[in-house]
């Protein structure tokens, strides 16, 4: 009965060993955090959170298993331009000194296609928390020459609502589109 139970005890550490989990970090310097909405339905103005983090935990090698995790920080939305970034930190839009943190924690992964995928998951911020749906392409992983670490590539994009997080709501749509492309370039490295 102890030989039995020293060798189960061998077999689950082995089996847990190989399916540890593997945790990546985005590389800030070639990543970035974006959005695009249209102005007075003729043009589009686009931006980006300067300050984001995202850790994704996986044990797989193709990311089937994924977890992923996005934090940004609300007052550094950055659209080239002050006074306008300083109006989308104020109450009219996202309201930075009660709502600072914006968040995605992921649901799960479904693959479509060889190097796509779906990714669902809930989106917070202004207080409010929704389901949404976007679209994952991977574009392989390399060793960086210069870091020398392995590297991931991803594009993740969606459409999201204003209206659903009640953003900017004294803004029409003839003004500003209600739709929110989100379009995320991010390169990924094992956590050290």
């Amino acid at each position: 009965m102890k030989k039995l139970f020293i060798l189960s005890v061998i077999v689950l550490s082995s089996v847990a060993a190989m399916a540890q989990s593997k945790v990546w970090k985005n590389d800030p310097a070639h990543s970035r955090l974006g959005f695009v909405v249209k102005h007075l339905t003729i043009s589009e103005i686009s931006g980006r959170f300067a300050d984001f983090s995202v850790d994704v935990t996986t044990t797989k090698a193709d990311y089937s298993d994924a977890q992923i995790s996005v934090t940004a920080k609300v007052a550094s939305i950055d659209t080239d331009i002050e006074a306008r970034d300083n109006h989308l930190r104020s109450a009219d839009f996202f309201d930075a000194e009660k709502y600072p943190v914006l968040t995605f924690k992921s649901i799960y992964l479904k693959k479509t296609g060889q190097n796509e995928g779906k990714l669902y998951g809930n989106l917070s911020f202004h207080g409010i928390t929704k389901a949404v749906t976007l679209d994952v392409t991977y574009f392989g992983t390399v060793v960086n020459p210069m870091s020398k670490a392995e590297t991931a590539g991803f594009k993740i994009k969606g459409t999201i609502k204003r209206s659903d997080f009640n953003l900017g709501a004294n803004f029409p749509e003839a003004v500003i589109s209600d739709n929110i492309q989100i379009i995320a370039d991010v390169e990924f490295s094992p956590a050290k």
